[in-house]
């Protein structure tokens, strides 16, 4: 069984849906409200370090606070560290959920890539 940090806010459908799916698969979960606990400036950084991924990536595009920024217009202009303290200044910036084994990082929920990341499941031969 492995333990995993999940970032992820309880109205979230896709937040649930991942959960559900994790949960299956059988890891031990520890739940982050992401809304009321977001990852610091130096976690975002070493989040964004582990997964490969642009920081851009990071940011929930869809949700109303990024719009109400206008973040749309200025993310190009910021540099990682201030994108990072962003993101930490409000965790409803940030594309959720957040799935860390501590080595490893998923944002967002696709089934293909949760197969490919958190399948506990042995390769049948």
């Amino acid at each position: 069984m492995t333990h995993l940090n999940v970032y992820h806010y309880a109205k979230c459908s896709t937040c649930r849906s991942a959960i559900k799916w994790l949960q299956n698969e059988g890891h031990e979960l520890n739940l982050i409200p992401i809304d009321e606990q977001p990852p610091s400036q130096e976690e975002i950084l070493d989040l964004i370090a582990k997964s490969g991924l642009e920081s851009k990536k990071f940011f929930n595009v869809s949700g109303e606070v990024y719009k109400s920024l206008g973040l749309k217009d200025k993310l190009a202009d910021l540099d990682e560290q201030k994108r990072a303290e962003l993101l930490a200044s409000n965790g409803m910036l940030i594309k959720r959920p957040i799935v860390t084994d501590g080595d490893r990082v998923t944002i967002g929920f696709k089934p293909e890539l949760y197969e490919q990341n958190w399948s506990q499941k042995e390769e049948r031969v």
